[in-house]
């Protein structure tokens, strides 16, 4: 188990870009996958990027060319760049890792075992 903790969330102008951190405690940071969640109020948590160990990734429809994952395994730390921000980006985004050595990141929430508390990401128009 890791624990999680986000940061960079704020509130930017619509095309504007702001780049999430989720520092990973544990030595084991390095086999895990990784992913970013989102969820806007009244709506389900839905999956924007993943990347596995092997930094395989995928990302939703909505924001690929926009979002970028990545992740640096000497810093146990995953980002997500975010450019041409948008007003519905607007959302609380969460980390989330799991130990399995997924080939393809999973994109489902349940596939996860461990998250960070969130961050709020606000687009305004």
């Amino acid at each position: 188990q890791v624990l999680l903790v986000e940061s960079g969330g704020g509130l930017v102008q619509a095309g504007g870009s702001l780049r999430l951190s989720c520092s990973a405690s544990g030595r084991t940071f390095s086999t895990y996958s990784m992913a970013w969640f989102r969820q806007a109020p009244g709506k389900e948590r839905e999956f924007v990027a993943g990347i596995t160990w092997r930094s395989i990734t995928n990302y939703a429809e909505f924001v690929k060319g926009r979002f970028t994952i990545s992740r640096d395994n000497a810093k146990n730390t995953v980002y997500l760049q975010m450019n041409s921000l948008k007003p519905e980006d607007t959302a609380v985004y969460y980390c989330a890792g799991d130990s399995s050595t997924f080939i393809i990141p999973a994109r489902g929430p349940n596939s996860y075992d461990d998250w960070g508390q969130g961050t709020q990401v606000t687009v305004s128009s």
